[in-house]
């Protein structure tokens, strides 16, 4: 891991510290050991990975949006009995490498409208879908190309 990547885990976890202190400079006498142990245990349990910064600053705009919209289409659905339901577990086959870039696929496609990750298996998302007749599928392609961008990686072919 590189003392870059270790900094900027380190300027993050303290940027953090202080919005939740509102900026309390009495409370770094705690804030210090706190930030030292959430950087030790962050750099023990999530190895560097090589996330493209400015592939990152597109894609949170598009995941609050669609956080957004997941909301709003399922509080759609429990207020209109009128709204089309066909649940359905779905598999979907993942082209992204293991680790971290399909862990990071999984949490997103949570947040998509009508989805819920179910089960992430090899290379395989279960992916719970509301109305299996919608267009679901082409979001979770969008959303796994979103994501091998923002790891810098590519998807394999089948």
């Amino acid at each position: 891991m590189s003392g870059l990547s270790i900094l900027l885990r380190g300027i993050l976890f303290s940027l953090i510290w202080w919005l939740l202190t509102d900026g309390d400079t009495a409370s770094w006498w705690i804030g210090v050991p706190a930030v030292a142990l959430a950087l030790i245990i962050n750099i023990a349990l999530l190895p560097s990975s090589n996330l493209v910064w400015h592939e990152f600053l597109i894609f949170v705009p598009f995941f609050l949006l669609r956080s957004l919209l997941g909301g709003v289409d399922v509080a759609r659905r429990a207020i209109d009995p009128r709204m089309p339901i066909a649940p359905a577990l779905f598999e979907y086959p993942l082209r992204l490498p293991a680790g971290m870039p399909q862990v990071f696929m999984a949490n997103t496609v949570s947040l998509l409208p009508g989805t819920l990750s179910a089960e992430l298996c090899t290379n395989c998302l279960k992916v719970h879908v509301l109305d299996s007749r919608g267009g679901f599928l082409a979001e979770l392609e969008a959303v796994e190309q979103r994501v091998a961008r923002l790891f810098g990686t590519s998807l394999k072919t089948f």
